[in-house]
């Protein structure tokens, strides 16, 4: 017997969003960010990205029998947020960083996922491990991002940061959604 999961995690829950999946062909445009209320700053924020992953996976019963795992980066249009009176071309890059940020972590997790998920028993013992210590990874960088360029304020440091997440892209491009 199948079964099919769907887990919701890391912002919020995305069943009820209208969400984006992160292509490199297509980039945000402020008519992505909906929501109405700034829940996630103060008066400094401009803007405010909801991004994360959601995955999915197919298992039998059978511990031996191989597994199936699709994990997606999403943007929720629900659940981000812009002050119309400060928005410009900037910040936007800023906030689409963001949401590649999510695609690199997810690429790193689609990678160890391959490299140590075969089975259903491999998914029952490693899978959580390996998550949580992505998502760890993922949540501190996001801060990092954030901190070190005081929210795309800092020109150079947003270049820089600009540049890491591009090779991060190109790093991990084999584990990209197929």
């Amino acid at each position: 017997m199948k079964w099919i999961f769907l887990a919701f995690f890391l912002i919020s829950n995305v069943l009820f969003s209208q969400k984006i999946y992160w292509n490199e062909n297509v980039k945000l445009n402020w008519s992505n960010f909906k929501s109405k209320i700034n829940n996630h700053g103060g008066t400094n924020v401009v803007a405010y990205t909801n991004c994360g992953w959601i995955y999915s996976y197919v298992k039998s019963s059978n511990p031996k029998a191989p597994i199936k795992i699709e994990i997606n980066t999403v943007f929720n249009e629900d659940k981000s947020w812009k002050d119309v009176k400060r928005i410009n071309d900037y910040v936007l890059l800023h906030e689409q960083k963001h949401f590649d940020v999510a695609e690199v972590y997810a690429r790193k997790l689609r990678k160890e996922v391959a490299e140590n998920i075969k089975t259903s028993s491999d998914f029952d013992r490693h899978f959580k491990t390996i998550y949580n210590k992505i998502l760890k990874e993922y949540k501190d960088f996001q801060r990092q991002y954030d901190s070190e360029t005081k929210n795309g304020i800092l020109e150079d440091k947003q270049s820089e940061y600009n540049r890491i997440i591009a090779e991060g892209l190109e790093n991990y491009k084999s584990y990209k959604s197929s």
